[in-house]
């Protein structure tokens, strides 16, 4: 009896430090996360410069040795000649510091998930491209997602009206999948593009609700679920769900259906709603014979096609952690990876 007792009590200690430290790390970063909450910066990238870059590193190292001190110095002598005749621009043009040679392509990236948090980003990218657009200015969005809750990609899409009412030209690309809020995204644009095989459609709603009634009920546990107005609640987790609930839940999901169909027809009037809105979805090819999307193409291609009249930007408005965070955050991932391997998952 005395060794089970001490057992009993060591393994109780363990469980409490273990329990206390997990208590404390969970806190503590709560409290570090709060401090950055604000911490967030809009990144730009001039792709047009990268896309150079990387042009001028192919080119040079199929040089020769004389070759590359040729280049470097022309090279070289051309960046002062662009200076000199920038500052000249600036110094004619001094009442029109904002004029642009070049209309601006501003590249956006949203990689959805299923309770669209990139919306935060979208939000704040779009907002910073209304303050500084001019005429002829566009915008690209590389689109991922395959959809999720509807109030958050509603808002998505919300975003990206604002371009369309600013009539703002607005480029989607679906290299991969826009799928159900995905595509009530995508359906916003002037021009939407997908390559052949990326994954379009799905126009239609989903949900689903586990129920543990038969169990509890197996185990004499008693549920009880009070509320105020008849349809405050419908289908539930732990009670016994009715024919009645279940018709009114399904009501709810027709109600969404209808709104979701509604949108997308009036974001594109020529598409044949009724024959692409029964939650399936194509592939880029059909999905081009059935109006869906306007081309196939890459996003790739598409910048490729605007490099030489545009100033291209991509724009990402990105939360800096801190070196504390983000080691934490790292460690966090690696016992995931390691859990997810230990169960085969």
């Amino acid at each position: 009896m005395d060794f089970i007792s001490n057992y009993m009590l060591f393994f109780s200690k363990i469980f409490t430090t273990i329990l206390l430290v997990l208590l404390s790390t969970v806190i503590f970063f709560n409290i570090v996360r709060k401090k950055n909450q604000k911490n967030f910066k809009l990144d730009i990238i001039s792709l047009n410069d990268h896309y150079e870059s990387i042009k001028n590193q192919i080119f040079f190292s199929m040089m020769s040795k004389y070759e590359k001190k040729i280049w470097k110095k022309n090279h070289k002598k051309k960046k002062k000649e662009k200076l000199k005749s920038d500052i000249q621009f600036v110094k004619k043009n001094h009442y029109q510091l904002f004029y642009k040679k070049k209309p601006t392509l501003y590249v956006l990236d949203f990689k959805g998930n299923i309770n669209a948090t990139e919306v935060t980003s979208l939000r704040e990218e779009i907002s910073a491209i209304l303050l500084v657009y001019q005429e002829k200015d566009e915008v690209l969005l590389r689109l991922e997602s395959g959809g999720g809750v509807v109030n958050g990609y509603g808002l998505a899409a919300s975003q990206l009206k604002r371009l369309r009412e600013k009539n703002i030209h607005l480029t989607v690309s679906v290299d991969k999948i826009a799928a159900s809020g995905g595509y009530m995204m995508a359906c916003v644009a002037n021009h939407i593009m997908g390559s052949a095989f990326s994954v379009i459609g799905s126009i239609g709603v989903i949900a689903q609700i586990p129920n543990f009634y038969k169990l509890l009920k197996k185990n004499n546990i008693d549920m009880e679920l009070h509320t105020s107005g008849n349809y405050k609640r419908t289908l539930t987790m732990f009670g016994e769900n009715t024919s009645e609930d279940r018709k009114k839940f399904c009501s709810e999901l027709h109600s969404t259906h209808t709104l979701f169909r509604e949108f997308v027809h009036d974001m594109r009037p020529s598409l044949n709603i009724e024959k692409v809105s029964n939650g399936k979805y194509w592939f880029g090819t059909t999905a081009l014979k059935k109006g869906l999307i306007d081309s196939i193409s890459t996003s790739d291609d598409f910048i490729m096609s605007k490099i030489k009249h545009f100033s291209i930007l991509q724009l990402k408005y990105v939360q800096h952690k801190t070196t504390l965070v983000s080691l934490f955050l790292k460690v966090i991932k690696s016992i995931k990876n390691i859990m997810c391997k230990m169960l085969n998952i």
